[in-house]
């Protein structure tokens, strides 16, 4: 009985000591649009390594798509006493009480894909950049003449980025007549297919060039099952972030190209940025800090995973 009590407080003590080293840790909150998303679980990884090597204890808040509990889980995370937040693709615009309730507390905010703006301090993972080289190619691929379903997401910054982006592309290219459809967070797998089964009906094989563009691979990866139920294979189809089922379906020959966003290495970067931000205080200046994307294709997806294997699945 004795030995049991003893066994029994030590435990106690274990826990005890844990809770305390956690306490001493700064809380570092991680608000996402949908943590489960490849992309983001891949950021999530990165910023996870890098809080666990500078001392962040890290709290992950999944706002499922919704700016209204984006905004929640900041004002929530910094009465917690959080040292830093970072926003995970929400437009600095969308989060505005949440961004005053930081800045009244000191707490400086960093975005993936959310802007600078407001009282952010920095960001990267920006829309545009990661999608020019798969937009580039989407367009040279048509020829400058076909048709194109594209698939966006108008609540997320870096979604809208892309599609202002593809605006200004085809407007110099008038011979491509294109769809648009938005897709849901949650539900972009099935409005993908949905969308494209749609369009697909009103575009037959042998129409001309077509093509399906995803803002982000997963509506593509979607629109990929209904072309396979139809046994369309004549229909170019084109994403963007490059998680580890678009690289899958390029090297199947399902996709022709994804630009490959190194967003393990965004989180990981923005994570280490915080230590900077913090020492300078009202000195810092806010920022883009970017990584580069990746153009891959059929033809070179197999160099490109002998370079990045990592990218074949989440890190």
């Amino acid at each position: 009985m004795m030995r049991v009590g003893s066994m029994a407080l030590a435990a106690g003590l274990v826990l005890a000591g844990a809770a305390a080293q956690a306490a001493d840790r700064p809380l570092l909150g991680i608000v996402s649009i949908s943590a489960n998303e490849a992309n983001n679980a891949r950021y999530i990884a990165g910023a996870n390594a890098a809080a666990k090597e500078d001392g962040w204890q890290v709290s992950v808040i999944d706002a499922a798509g919704s700016a209204d509990q984006a905004n929640a889980a900041i004002q929530n995370l910094t009465g917690r006493g959080a040292g830093g937040i970072v926003d995970m693709v929400f437009p600095w615009s969308s989060i505005g009480a949440g961004l005053a309730a930081a800045k009244d507390a000191g707490v400086p905010v960093v975005t993936w894909g959310g802007g600078l703006g407001g009282s952010v301090a920095a960001t990267n993972g920006s829309g545009a950049p990661i999608a020019q080289p798969v937009i580039d190619k989407l367009v040279g691929d048509l020829g400058g003449k076909g048709d194109l379903l594209a698939l966006t997401y108008r609540t997320g910054e870096v979604c809208r980025n892309r599609e202002t982006l593809l605006d200004q592309v085809l407007a110099r290219t008038a011979g491509i007549k294109v769809t648009k459809n938005e897709v849901r967070i949650p539900g972009y797998f099935e409005d993908g297919a949905q969308y494209a089964n749609a369009w697909l009906a009103s575009h037959p094989a042998g129409d001309g060039k077509q093509a399906i563009w995803g803002c982000w691979d997963d509506p593509a990866i979607g629109a990929i099952g209904a072309l396979r139920q139809q046994g369309r294979d004549d229909v170019g189809v084109y994403g963007v972030n490059g998680n580890a089922q678009a690289i899958e379906n390029i090297k199947n020959g399902h996709m022709t190209a994804t630009a490959w966003e190194d967003s393990y290495q965004e989180g990981y970067q923005m994570v280490k940025l915080l230590k900077a931000i913090k020492a300078a205080g009202a000195g810092w200046a806010p920022k883009a800090v970017e990584v580069p994307a990746v153009l891959v294709t059929r033809e070179n997806v197999e160099a490109f995973l002998k370079q990045h294997p990592d990218a074949a699945g989440t890190p």
